[in-house]
């Protein structure tokens, strides 16, 4: 029978917050309430009459808390199946009642993690009976509903509002849904916690936050973010983010989030086409937007310094889809929601991923993330000439671009200013021609510029067209069997070069 009454209930929740409307309408449906420990104390505070599971197992709560629902009598009255004469036999000979509602609320297992580094404490807000009394009524979901955690207390509510302590096999079956949703996801923050040092090498992520997109990458493709986008930013102005979007801001943040100084990165497809880090703001956008004014239309812009109102008027001066900021003036937040669809965001403190993983092949690539950033005492230099300060500075300030660019990547950079990149290319030659090619069409001089690649020269041609460029200096990782045809030619020709040792292919 798909419609079935409910006539008792299991209460056994942590949090008791919104649970008193819930007992309310249970009394006033006359439905029976079985309740354990705390849930007891506060139900009986109600003025609501409940018995304790302790009078119905005739066994105490035990182990200070940690046994007081794991006994036949409870179990067997959720498990019981209605349909099968044993089962009800078997409930009546041990005097076991049917309970037909359960409400669980978790021990709070993640913000207790977030919260303390005591294992004694996190081990104690690990819940044995409540997952127990999840799973056994989401199994038996013919009969039983199981509200699974206090977030489902509003869905409860409005269901026996509707229909009178009447449950169906669809209300049912979605219920135990979500509970094994809760079990699942509360056992894999268990597990993640174990395997900090167990480096059992199994994947497991879960995440209940989902944020709806418009579509996915193209406008054919379904696409739904999971993660909590308000824990990174909040949304001040603009239409909704979308798929491509978010990708665009996750490569702004990695990418800025290198800079002490004040500084601007313009991201377009993943790449920057506009990075430059000056004493002002102003400076900073104006220099980053001459990178290359024609890719930086509708980009994603993003900022380590407040945004102040001639900074805004500048910025307003051109179309793009996003900024991102630590804070804006009221006057500059004004002036930059003239446009009504802008996306203005504001960044929060928050901490970044330590490690990345992609789907792919059916399965799923893992791996730390790449945090190694190459300081100037970092590079050794390798050949006659050493790099000068000015140089080593705008080597480190190079080689962070060329970290977050697409493979095959050479980053050209002057004056702590992105003169161009040559990105996504097959090969290193052409991504050395690109991007002198690209630095001459916005009027770029690169004589005295420094260039950075995100992997070894395999032979000595890239340098040969770096130095016949102008370019002074060059930071590489080294590694290639030929590094000494690239350092030779470097000393033979007054440049100057340095090897990190530390290779930034991205893909």
């Amino acid at each position: 029978m798909s419609e079935k009454r409910i006539r008792s209930a299991l209460i056994s929740v942590f949090y008791k917050d919104g649970l008193d409307d819930i007992v309310r309408k249970l009394h006033s449906l006359d439905i029976k309430i079985f309740s354990t420990g705390g849930t007891f104390g506060f139900i009986e505070g109600l003025g609501i009459p409940a018995e304790k599971v302790e009078d119905l197992t005739t066994y105490p709560s035990i182990l200070g808390g940690r046994v007081k629902t794991l006994h036949p009598s409870v179990f067997g009255g959720i498990l019981a199946r209605r349909e099968i004469p044993e089962d009800l036999q078997q409930l009546t000979k041990y005097k076991i009642p049917e309970i037909d509602l359960v409400i669980v609320d978790l021990y709070p297992f993640e913000e207790t993690l977030k919260s303390t580094t005591d294992n004694g404490e996190i081990i104690e807000k690990i819940d044995i009976g409540g997952i127990s009394l999840i799973r056994a009524a989401a199994k038996n979901y013919n009969d039983v509903l199981i509200i699974s955690g206090r977030e489902q207390y509003p869905v409860l509510l409005a269901l026996l509002n509707e229909k009178n302590g009447i449950t169906t096999l669809d209300d049912r079956r979605h219920a135990a849904a979500v509970a094994f949703q809760t079990s699942s996801h509360y056992d894999t923050e268990i597990f993640r916690y174990f395997n900090r040092d167990a480096g059992i090498q199994a994947f497991r992520e879960s995440i209940n936050v989902s944020y709806p997109l418009r579509y996915g990458e193209n406008p054919h493709q379904k696409g739904i973010f999971y993660g909590d986008p308000g824990s990174i930013f909040d949304k001040l102005h603009g239409k909704e983010i979308s798929y491509n979007n978010l990708l665009d801001l996750d490569a702004a943040l990695n990418l800025i989030d290198e800079f002490d100084r004040t500084t601007f990165v313009i991201i377009k497809h993943n790449n920057a086409c506009g990075v430059a880090s000056r004493d002002n703001a102003v400076n900073a956008w104006k220099d980053a937007l001459a990178c290359d004014p024609v890719s930086a239309y509708g980009g994603v812009v993003v900022t380590n310094t407040p945004i102040d109102e001639n900074t805004a008027v500048e910025i307003d001066k051109i179309f793009f889809e996003i900024i991102i900021a630590p804070e804006y003036s009221p006057v500059a937040l004004e002036i930059l929601k003239q446009k009504k669809n802008r996306i203005i965001l504001r960044r929060k403190k928050s901490e970044r991923d330590e490690y990345t993983f992609r789907s792919m092949l059916g399965g799923v690539l893992w791996q730390q993330k790449d945090n190694s950033t190459e300081s100037a005492h970092e590079m050794k230099p390798v050949t006659t000439r050493i790099p000068g300060a000015e140089e080593y500075d705008d080597l480190v300030f190079a080689n962070i671009i060329v970290k977050h660019s697409k493979s095959n990547a050479i980053v050209i950079a002057k004056n702590r200013q992105l003169c161009a990149s040559g990105i996504g290319q097959t090969s290193r030659v052409d991504a050395m021609k690109q991007a002198i090619e690209k630095a001459g069409s916005f009027g770029f001089d690169v004589k005295g510029a420094v260039m950075a690649s995100d992997a070894f020269f395999p032979f000595a041609d890239s340098v040969e067209i770096a130095h016949k460029a102008g370019i002074t200096a060059i930071v590489e990782p080294g590694g290639s069997v030929r590094d000494q045809d690239s350092i030779d030619y470097c000393s033979s020709n007054g440049m100057a070069m340095v090897f990190t040792g530390i290779r930034h292919f991205k893909h």
